[in-house]
């Protein structure tokens, strides 16, 4: 099984594709993950990624496009995955026609409000290490600052700011929503409301999938 999660940032779908896939056993292919990665790391990609996410825009596509494909190459997506945060544009969902041709897939569109996007990002902690995300009201970590998962030690990341978030999901919605409807004429979009809890958002996800 091939699960695409869609969804503005701060709309949960990192969490609940975490959350998935350790329940089906899938690996978690989190473009934004793969993306600071390669920041940290001062790859090539990595260089010309930096820019464009401390301003809160979107990487452009022929950066993520590639980074995706090489990750979705490797062995342990052979037998199905949750791909997080891609595709966001046109681009990225041609680019990966000829990957899900033949294979059983679902792209999972999560539905959520800028206010309450807003009130979660202001909240979130991020993993230094694992990619894991906690928030300081609605999942807080058991240690302070420390990462549940691996011990790590947990940030806020720079985008993190009202100012930036709007103008993440302007954006977002501005290149996303022909992806969405790209997917609703394939018959292969669900959408659900992911404004509730964590708990509330996961059992939706369940039901829609019928798992």
């Amino acid at each position: 099984m091939i699960l695409i999660f869609l969804g503005p940032p701060g709309s949960g779908k990192g969490t609940q594709a975490k959350r998935i896939a350790d329940q089906l056993n899938l690996p978690h292919i989190a473009l934004g993950d793969i993306l600071r990665e390669e920041i940290r790391e001062e790859t090539e990609y990595g260089k010309k990624a930096k820019a464009f996410v401390e301003a809160g825009k979107l990487v452009p596509d022929e950066v993520t496009i590639e980074i995706t494909k090489n990750r979705l190459l490797k062995s342990d997506c052979k037998n199905g995955l949750v791909l997080d945060g891609f595709p966001r544009s046109i681009m990225q969902a041609d680019s990966l026609k000829e990957y899900l041709s033949g294979k059983d897939y679902k792209v999972i569109y999560f539905k959520v409000p800028l206010e309450r996007i807003i009130e979660r990002n202001a909240g979130r902690l991020s993993c230094s290490s694992c990619g894991s995300v906690f928030h300081e009201k609605f999942n807080p970590p058991k240690k302070d600052k420390i990462c549940d998962r691996c011990g790590s030690e947990l940030y806020k990341r720079k985008d993190d700011n009202e100012e930036v978030i709007r103008h993440r999901f302007k954006v977002y919605e501005e290149s996303t929503s022909p992806v969405v409807a790209y997917y609703e004429k394939s018959g292969n979009l669900i959408s659900i409301n992911a404004a509730g809890s964590i708990d509330e958002v996961f059992e939706s996800l369940i039901k829609s999938l019928g798992i």
